[in-house]
């Protein structure tokens, strides 16, 4: 693996009186790199590293692979980063189209906010400035959690550039969050928690799994968690007109066991919209992309195919 170079950390609590995501400590910093640097070596080499300035901060994208096509960008989740598609990589590579893996702008990664994002519009905001400096003017969008919510409100608020969006199990997008969600999400961020207790409830997330560390991209997110101040406010549940106006195709895989929302009332929402795909997985939990990487990699490159055939 290439060589990982960081942005100055932003370090300490006086960011979020910024309301700019921030580590928490210098000692947080490091225990992050250690564990982002550990997890990008089992990635695929990238072709290209890159930090693209925008109106919000400067954002580290890595390309995967080249070809013609349009290509796809990854969102991730909360709390997390480019390593989450360690398994998704090479599946989604086999496309013929460059796949740019993104650290989310405020959340623990090599990007670095440097303004406050309050609304989904800011947000939609920098992913299409990203895409302009990337110099891509179509792409696909693929997000899993909160990346899938992301891939939604670029779609809403700066489609121009947006040839479709791919959701996997969208938090608070089609469904609001559930309770349960709302606790793990609350109870794993707390200064102090346990790391034993951080790992169980990931694992909750996670489909049940016993210990979420025996995975590194387990470990990368609970790092993330502990060591990371996310600093802008929770997403909002899109109204109904908003979905309905949607222009683009969607996919929108949803998790059968997933925590996050009711997976039925979350499928039938997202059935309302005008052009859109839908599919429950029933034994998949949030943890989707992890569990699923070679049925989903196929699943994305033949919706893709159908998407690409209608536009031409």
């Amino acid at each position: 693996m290439a060589e990982i170079s960081f942005p100055e950390p932003r370090i300490g609590p006086e960011w979020a009186r910024r309301r700019i995501g921030a580590f928490r400590d210098a000692a947080a910093f490091e225990r992050f790199a250690a564990v982002y640097r550990e997890a990008m070596d089992g990635l695929p080499e990238p072709d290209e590293q890159r930090t693209v300035d925008t109106s919000y901060g400067a954002v580290r994208v890595y390309r995967f692979g080249t070809g013609d096509g349009v290509p796809l960008v990854l969102m991730p989740g909360r709390q997390s980063c480019t390593p989450l598609w360690r398994t998704n990589l090479p599946g989604l590579m086999r496309s013929g189209r460059p796949v740019y893996a993104v650290d989310g702008l405020g959340e623990p990664g090599c990007s670095a906010q440097s303004a406050p994002m309050t609304s989904g519009a800011d947000q939609a905001a920098w992913i299409d400035e990203m895409l302009a400096r990337l110099a891509l003017p179509r792409a696909h969008v693929l997000g899993v959690s909160i990346g899938g919510w992301l891939a939604v409100q670029v779609a809403l608020h700066r489609p121009e550039r947006i040839a479709s969006v791919i959701a996997l199990d969208p938090a608070n997008t089609f469904a609001p969050l559930s309770w349960k969600m709302i606790v793990v999400s609350l109870g794993s961020v707390l200064p102090g928690m346990p790391e034993g207790l951080r790992n169980r409830l990931l694992g909750w997330i996670s489909g049940g799994i016993d210990d979420a560390s025996e995975h590194i991209e387990g470990r990368l997110i609970a790092s993330g968690m502990r060591d990371f101040k996310v600093s802008f406010p929770a997403p909002a549940l899109p109204g109904e007109d908003a979905l309905r106006s949607l222009g683009v195709p969607v996919l929108a895989l949803i998790a059968g066991k997933s925590i996050a929302h009711d997976a039925g009332k979350a499928a039938a929402r997202a059935r309302t919209l005008r052009d859109s795909t839908v599919e429950v997985w029933p034994d998949a939990s949030h943890a989707i992309n992890g569990e699923y990487p070679e049925r989903l990699a196929e699943r994305v490159h033949t919706f893709l195919g159908v998407v690409e055939n209608r536009q031409g």
